[in-house]
């Protein structure tokens, strides 16, 4: 067995299934300026494969001054590797990773080689920042694929993760600017890694 996060500050966050719709309506926008989004919202989905194969699924948020969702996940969630298990990970999260949280993940990722993870993400962090840049390809370099959200995953969010409240459409209803918004960021992400020669890597 295999530690995972025992060498980080651990969290009390606590696991839940579903969220209420107001907060993905706010938190999940894929907006270019994110002012007043001060929590991170983690969807997550664990599948092993091995003696033990199976699925489980939650989600974690945080508030940014307190831990993040991201060191939550590996304290609480998922505190120990199996070495005779495989892990396929799936996060859907409101923004991509902090630059502490992204080198904390690709030094598990490099202890852990039966560990696969892919973080779909709904705004870029601090994109512009060279440390931000340098921290994502640490991720990279580590196995980890970072993709945009498209609308599609949005609407997988809705309906596995939210909370379906009376008087709420059953149905996921897109926000105008949707598809726009994830060309945008994903035109970022291309011109973040291009030059470096990455950018396959990330879409």
């Amino acid at each position: 067995m295999t530690s995972v996060g025992d060498d980080f500050s651990c969290s009390s966050l606590l696991p839940r299934e579903r969220f209420p719709a107001f907060f993905f309506k706010f938190q999940f926008r894929n907006v270019e300026y994110s002012s007043g989004r001060n929590k991170t919202f983690l969807c997550y989905i664990v599948e092993t494969q091995g003696k033990e194969s199976g699925s489980f699924r939650g989600y974690l948020e945080d508030e940014h001054a307190a831990a993040h969702a991201e060191a939550a996940f590996f304290n609480n969630i998922l505190p120990t590797c199996e070495p005779n298990l495989r892990y396929n990970i799936t996060w859907y999260v409101s923004s991509s990773p902090c630059v502490p949280c992204a080198e904390l993940i690709a030094q598990i990722l490099q202890k852990n080689k039966n560990l696969r993870l892919s973080i779909l993400v709904s705004r870029l962090f601090m994109w512009e920042e060279p440390e931000m840049q340098a921290a994502l390809k640490k991720l990279k370099a580590a196995g980890c694929k970072l993709k945009i959200m498209k609308p599609q995953d949005f609407e997988y969010i809705w309906q596995n993760f939210v909370e379906q409240e009376e008087g709420e459409a059953k149905a996921f209803e897109p926000w105008e600017d949707i598809q726009e918004n994830f060309l945008y960021y994903e035109e970022k992400l291309s011109e973040d890694f291009s030059t470096a020669g990455q950018v396959n890597a990330f879409l």
